[in-house]
Parts: structure tokens; sequence; C-alpha cells
């Protein structure tokens, strides 16, 4: 296991910023609103979250590397975010 800061930093960021006003920034802010005596109950279990998930998403994608090129990954992924955005710009109210 080697520790690359730059590959650290460029996902931090990009995780990071990813984040901001998502839904799960939502809820954990609607959390955070009516649960003012347990904040630290809040943010802990909204950082464990968020660290199993992310988690998850690396073993997955250290199996399916096995069997898959990453470059058809990445190319399975941009496909799905367009599909998604088609979806949500068709689906407005």
């Amino acid at each position: 296991m080697v520790f690359d800061p730059k590959i650290f930093f460029t996902v931090f960021g990009t995780v990071f910023l990813s984040e901001l006003g998502d839904k799960t920034q939502l809820a954990t802010f609607l959390f955070a609103s009516t649960e003012k005596g347990a904040l630290w109950s809040v943010f802990l279990g909204s950082a464990a979250a968020l660290v199993l998930s992310s988690g998850i998403a690396v073993v997955a994608a250290g199996v399916i590397t096995k069997y898959l090129n990453p470059s058809l990954i990445q190319t399975i992924a941009g496909i799905g975010f367009i599909v998604i955005g088609i979806w949500i710009l068709i689906n407005r109210s």
C-alpha cells in the first residue's frame, strides 16, 4: 500500500467539490438543523457513511478492474452520466 500525495489531493478535491450541495450534504444539513443537541453524532454518522461508501467503491473497483479495462469503465460511467443528465432534462417539472 503506497500513499501518493498527488492522487490523495486530486481525489480529495474532486470528491469534496462533487459532494458540495448534493443530496447527502443536504440530508446532513437537515439532520443537523433538527438534532441540535447531537451535532457530533450527526457529523460522525455522516462521515462514517461517506467513508464506508467510499470504501465499498474502492473495493469494487479493485475487483472490477481485474476483469474490465479501466478505459471501458470510464466510458460506461461517462455514458451513464450523460443518460442521467438527459433523463433529468426530459423529466423537469
